[in-house]
């Protein structure tokens, strides 16, 4: 319905085909801004006194998050054929200086990035984990807290280990008991030394519809309860195939 209104709109303004084209893309890309940050619910409900008692018995948990196409999907300057679909708005640009030289980063939220980080910061401790260069990954990491100063704790590519020609996190450098570290990344080879802390997510780049981070939530949840995320999570390993 409210595509039909937007059509209808559009071809009052603009009376010529080159002008309805021009209308049409910005209208759409509205549109998919509506359907891709419309209002979500994921109700936390108060604690029972055996829930309450049981978290109280065990360790808080570190929420370890991986940025490029885990939490945020981004393209600079010179790339010629960009993943996003064209006419879609970037979220934010950040201006870098690399190398002396300045490059623009277009960086696009993956759906409901916001809501999930707002939830799973009451849950557990934030850390992020990149393989990015830090004035890159600080600058976007910057940009997700939005002064909630809930993304403190940062590591970037120069706390990974290069190995054949990729960038393995070592959740160590996080903290030393691996019984509370649950890391969440796109990328398997990234966490192929601590598989059985690892939850697996697909590659993000441009879907408006994406649920994947609101479709962890109820596992994330179950999770802080565990004594041992790894007597869970290495249930799943063959999900890391899936991508």
């Amino acid at each position: 319905m409210v595509q039909v209104c937007l059509i209808r709109v559009g071809a009052k303004l603009c009376r010529t085909p080159a002008l309805q084209d021009r209308v049409w893309t910005a209208l759409n890309s509205n549109l998919i801004k509506i359907i891709q940050y419309q209002t979500v619910r994921y109700d936390t409900l108060p604690l029972s006194p055996i829930s309450r008692n049981r978290l109280n018995a065990v360790k808080r948990k570190i929420l370890v998050l991986d940025l490029d196409e885990t939490l945020i999907h981004s393209h600079h300057d010179g790339v010629l054929r960009p993943t996003v679909r064209p006419g879609t708005p970037p979220d934010f640009i950040l201006k870098v200086v690399i190398d002396k030289h300045p490059v623009r980063f277009f960086v696009h939220k993956r759906p409901h990035v916001d809501f999930f980080l707002e939830v799973v910061s009451q849950w557990y401790e934030l850390v992020v984990f990149t393989a990015s260069m830090e004035i890159y990954g600080s600058a976007v990491a910057d940009k997700l807290d939005n002064n909630r100063d809930v993304l403190k704790r940062r590591y970037y590519r120069q706390h990974c280990t290069l190995d054949l020609g990729s960038y393995i996190k070592d959740l160590s450098v996080v903290h030393s008991d691996l019984s509370s570290i649950v890391i969440l990344d796109n990328s398997p080879g990234a966490y192929r030394s601590h598989p059985d802390n690892a939850i697996p997510i697909k590659s993000w780049f441009s879907d408006p519809s994406d649920t994947a981070l609101l479709n962890l939530l109820p596992m994330l949840d179950a999770l802080r309860f565990t004594s041992d995320v790894r007597s869970v999570l290495s249930r799943n390993l063959h999900q890391h195939r899936l991508w």
